[in-house]
């Protein structure tokens, strides 16, 4: 099976990834909200179902059935594999959010890119320098520092955001098994058409565990907070889905990586909103001292690229700097 290659047009890639990015900074806040007075699997089964609706409605005036003739039986075991990988990472990552606070979930989440992005070499063999691999690594270093410092000063038990983290962590795995997958599909169909597949399949295995009627008893805050959810769905993976059409999957996971710090004013801005529903972020110590280290990490992205588009690049690795603030925050 040919590998997909991007169309190398950054100057469309590029701002679909920040869109990506800001509907991910966005999206915990809501989840949390919604899951006071819904189950994971019926929210999650909602959101695929209105995701699929949307996109099928969306390729029916354009056509877009025929190309599912095409997909050989490789195609069909790819999508399904890919639907799984995504199933595995909603689930993950709204009980992990359960267990934790919605920024601490969105540092951790932050692994999935870096792991698309290595799987982006590894897999497309797209090709990192020497100065992107210390970016890697001082991101990778970042993060465990940040996790470590939460173990023992988040606003939530120990325990319980051991068992958080870990959870968020694994649906990060999963996550960059279904980006990979679902790159490799662009090959063989638009990216409408592939999320509309990923969504449709993902909807029929979680209907037996929804309960729709949950669904119906939610009052206008967190029926606003659903409603959010369901567009989110559609807005941010099809962003992401298109990003990938035109830019590799190494340099759209960098990019993704700024999502923390949008975390952060995200929550900062809920809190300020409604300090009763979402609590202020605390910065340890720690926090402070490692902000240098992310900043070493995001001139090392932006040396390694000498185009105008590295310049913007380099906020992916930089954001997570600010990652850590964001781990503190709680609704």
């Amino acid at each position: 099976m040919a590998l997909h290659q991007a169309t190398g047009r950054w100057q469309i890639g590029l701002p679909l990834a920040i869109t990506t990015a800001v509907f991910w900074a966005t999206l915990p806040i809501a989840i949390r909200l919604v899951i006071e007075h819904v189950d994971v699997w019926t929210l999650i089964w909602s959101r695929f179902v209105v995701a699929a609706v949307m996109l099928a409605a969306w390729s029916a005036m354009r056509g877009g059935f025929a190309q599912f003739r095409t997909l050989s039986r490789s195609g069909w075991w790819l999508i399904l594999l890919a639907a799984v990988m995504l199933i595995g990472n909603f689930v993950g990552y709204t009980i992990g959010l359960d267990y934790t606070t919605p920024a601490n979930a969105q540092l951790l989440i932050q692994a999935a890119p870096l792991l698309m992005s290595i799987g982006g070499i590894l897999v497309f063999h797209e090709r990192f320098n020497a100065w992107q691999w210390a970016g890697v690594v001082a991101v990778a270093v970042g993060l465990a520092l940040f996790a470590f410092d939460q173990s023992r000063h988040s606003s939530v038990p120990q325990q319980q955001y051991l068992i958080g983290a870990a959870i968020v962590l694994v649906s990060a795995v999963v996550w960059a098994v279904y980006a990979l997958a679902q790159k490799q599909l662009l090959q063989h169909l638009g990216s409408g058409a592939v999320m509309m597949l990923i969504y449709a399949i993902s909807a029929l295995l979680l209907t037996p565990f929804a309960s729709p009627k949950q669904l119906l008893g939610l009052d206008n805050m967190h029926m606003l907070a659903l409603g959010y959810c369901l567009i989110n769905t559609v807005a941010a993976y099809g962003a992401f889905a298109e990003a990938l059409v035109h830019w590799e999957a190494s340099r759209v996971g960098v990019v993704l990586a700024v999502t923390p710090l949008l975390t952060v004013i995200s929550v900062e801005l809920a809190h300020r909103l409604n300090p009763a529903l979402v609590l202020a972020q605390k910065r340890s110590p720690r926090w402070v001292m490692s902000v240098p280290l992310w900043s070493s990490s995001a001139r090392r992205w932006r040396a390694c690229r000498g185009s105008k588009p590295a310049a913007l690049i380099n906020l992916g690795a930089q954001a997570d700097s600010c990652a850590g603030a964001q781990k503190s925050g709680s609704i």
